[in-house]
């Protein structure tokens, strides 16, 4: 990797980092940089992974003061998303990558109805909960199971996962939408962390190809990037955010089909 090529890989780290704790997605930036630098896909999908890492977790800590009272929440949440990362880990691992690429662009579709949609969605749920006086404070088994499979498409890809959780989260939850984004982080960060860690233990028997200056750069970019979406998401309103991630939504497809 050359001067020109690293810097290049750092600049796609800081925009995924950023990217990833607003919205989501930010691997539709570092993947196809480190394609189009000539690494196989599963290697940069695999070294993406992991040096995104670091960006999640300054994202999640970032939107500290909005994760308050949502410890309870998250601990039940976050037992679905680290069994599906490692459920969609292995996935990556035995399966050919050109397995999922349909699958990938049908679930952001998904998701961005979802985000479109959810106000709508979200009073018809409450309106149901009030009629049978029941509100689950974690979402209910459906919840659970959803971020489950939000798990599985993040540790077999994670472009857009961000976008399937956030959506998941603002349909199934009556909160307030940052603190619902200061979830998403933190379940995102479990996702990436269970399939980092899964890749690793795998890399050391020798099954899996990575390529650390790869994962280095990216996981410092990230790790700015990271810090600055906080500090810029945290200030976007609801609406505004929900736009965002609709037209972030939008072009993952564009580039998932191009």
């Amino acid at each position: 990797m050359n001067l020109l090529d690293a810097a290049a890989v750092f600049a796609a780290g800081v925009a995924a980092g950023g990217i990833n704790t607003v919205v989501g997605s930010g691997s539709l930036i570092t993947f196809p940089t480190l394609v189009a630098l000539g690494y196989p896909p599963v290697v940069a999908n695999i070294s993406n992974n992991i040096g995104l890492v670091p960006g999640g977790v300054t994202g999640a800590y970032g939107y500290r003061n909005e994760l308050t009272g949502q410890r309870g929440r998250l601990l039940r949440l976050g037992s679905g998303s680290l069994i599906g990362a490692v459920i969609g880990g292995l996935l990556l691992l035995g399966l050919p990558a050109e397995a999922f690429d349909v699958i990938v662009v049908a679930l952001i579709i998904i998701a961005l109805v979802l985000v479109i949609v959810q106000p709508r969605l979200q009073k018809w749920i409450r309106a149901r909960r009030a009629e049978e006086g029941t509100q689950p404070p974690h979402g209910g088994p459906l919840l659970w199971v959803g971020v489950l499979l939000a798990g599985m498409y993040g540790g077999y890809f994670g472009a857009a996962q961000g976008i399937i959780l956030i959506a998941l989260l603002g349909i199934m939850l009556d909160d307030d939408l940052q603190r619902l984004n200061a979830g998403k982080n933190v379940l995102s960060a479990v996702v990436n962390g269970t399939a980092a860690i899964l890749f690793t233990l795998t890399w050391l028997f020798g099954d899996t190809e990575i390529n650390w200056w790869a994962v280095l750069l990216i996981a410092a970019g990230s790790t700015c990037g990271g810090a600055i979406g906080a500090s810029v998401g945290r200030r976007i309103p609801p609406m505004v955010l929900r736009g965002v991630i609709v037209v972030v939504g939008l072009v993952a497809i564009v580039n998932l089909l191009a």
